[in-house]
């Protein structure tokens, strides 16, 4: 199953590029038509400058204006993941769901565990988890 990956990230509701250990990964996830029309691109709704509102909570169809709750949309979205396993170094891709899950992850600077949001999936080799974690603050 060869993946589409998308030309630029305006067509994406989410896009990353991370180095995990010594492996890396490339996750995105391409916006889908509305549920109402079937025409229109769902997105973030746009200012009076023009500009998308970034931090806006909720999704808008520009044809029919019909609107979701931002956590309603994602929920339903599926990410596509290229990816290298850091732990047996297998080249691959697959796709799950786009619910980040809370993980423990090792802080090395306060030497404490952290809670953190992540995306999870499985190597189609090992079968080990992999991470890809939120941006920290």
């Amino acid at each position: 199953m060869a993946l589409k990956f998308p030309s630029n990230t305006a067509e994406c509701v989410y896009f990353t590029r991370r180095n995990i250990g010594k492996g890396k990964a490339i996750a995105w996830v391409l916006k889908e038509l509305c549920t109402k029309c079937k025409k229109g691109i769902m997105g973030k709704p746009k200012g009076d400058d023009g500009k998308t509102k970034i931090r806006a909570k909720e999704y808008v169809c520009p044809e029919c204006d019909y609107t979701v709750p931002k956590d309603d949309y994602e929920d339903t979205l599926t990410v596509s993941i290229q990816y290298t396993c850091p732990h047996c170094n297998f080249s691959g891709e697959g796709q799950t769901s786009f619910k980040r899950k809370k993980i423990k992850i090792f802080d090395e600077e306060s030497g404490k565990e952290k809670a953190a949001d992540a995306i999870r999936f499985e190597c189609a080799k090992c079968k080990k988890n992999i991470d890809i974690t939120k941006k920290m603050k």
